[in-house]
């Protein structure tokens, strides 16, 4: 059973460990009920230059940098300075894209996948930005072209997971090196879905929501756990509000999962998992619901970037800054 297990502990919590077996979860050595979750706040800072909905973002070097965008400026890359809480346009991509994955790893930019603005195909390029030279250069292409992904980073290794290649899910996880400029497959996602969300927390990487087929009629609470050290799967506790259209950040060691779309409009939702405890809280709701939306974090700060008002093409230049203070 180990060999298929992986085990969760976070960092200084002896307390607990869950062990996530082939699909189940089993929590063992709990001492005592998990503490109260702080609500948080909210706070507005200065808006983009332009307005985009079904955005990428990323930080590179303490900076968001936030790329393409569904239907206007879709070769956009402009950055975001929380020190001075200004924005400045960069050297735009090298053609238009939407619903891209990306990552910041090294001090570069990295923009994996996604779809042509102009006739909306699922691509395979891999693009990496040099914010020193302002430039760009095309990387290795991708084995599987998609769009709708999520990108994670781990161990110097950029994971591009799931999305949707124009005929149906993807369950594709590809490993990219930069240090090879090389890919390599890894074990699938054990259910293909779009519009997703991750993040990495204490070696794990977690993959969360989304939707089936582009149909926000058929949101997804689905949380599944990838332990690049073992290649394996496991399925951990579901997002209490099936979104897609979502992102995700880590603050204090919880995921928050903000924003999304479905058929009753945009959520502002705003929960986070604690994998210490394999459970979600409630936290402050995002002021302006959005979807297609960035989500990044610096510091002690989680920014929540562009995206539609409105489900489908819709588009916003908001930024959005959440602390737990």
């Amino acid at each position: 059973m180990a060999e298929r297990c992986i085990r969760l502990v976070a960092a200084g919590l002896a307390v607990l460990a869950i062990l996530a077996c082939d699909g189940a979860r089993v929590a063992v050595g709990r001492a005592a009920a998990p503490p109260g979750q702080p609500e948080g706040s909210w706070s507005t800072r200065s808006s983009m230059t332009t307005e985009r909905g079904e955005v990428g973002a990323a930080v590179v070097e303490g900076r968001v940098y936030v790329v393409g965008a569904y239907s206007g400026a879709t070769d956009a890359n402009e950055v975001y300075d929380p020190q001075t809480d200004s924005w400045q346009r960069r050297a735009p991509l090298p053609h238009g894209l939407h619903h891209v994955g990306t990552a910041g790893l090294g001090g570069k930019l990295y923009v994996i996948g996604g779809y042509e603005a102009v006739g909306g195909r699922a691509t395979n390029t891999t693009y990496e930005y040099n914010p020193a030279s302002d430039s760009w250069r095309e990387l290795t292409p991708m084995p599987s072209p998609r769009g709708a992904l999520v990108c994670v980073v781990f161990g110097g290794t950029i994971y591009a997971i799931g999305g949707q290649t124009g005929r149906g899910n993807s369950q594709a996880n590809e490993a990219y090196d930069p240090g090879s400029d090389s890919w390599s497959t890894r074990a699938p996602l054990p259910t293909g879905r779009d519009h997703l969300a991750g993040a990495e927390v204490a070696g794990i990487i977690h993959v969360i929501g989304g939707r089936s087929n582009f149909d926000f009629g058929r949101n997804l609470d689905l949380h599944e756990a990838y332990d690049p050290q073992t290649d394996t799967w496991a399925t951990l506790a579901p997002l209490p509000t099936p979104r897609s259209g979502i992102g995700a950040a880590v603050l204090n060691g919880r995921i928050h999962v903000l924003g999304g779309e479905g058929n009753q409009g945009t959520f502002p939702q705003n929960e986070a998992y604690d994998p210490a405890w394999d459970s979600w809280a409630t936290f402050a709701p995002l002021p302006t619901p959005r979807h297609g939306l960035g989500v990044v974090a610096i510091g002690d700060a989680i920014h929540v970037v562009a995206g539609g008002r409105t489900p489908g093409d819709s588009r916003s230049g908001l930024l959005e800054v959440f602390t737990l203070t």
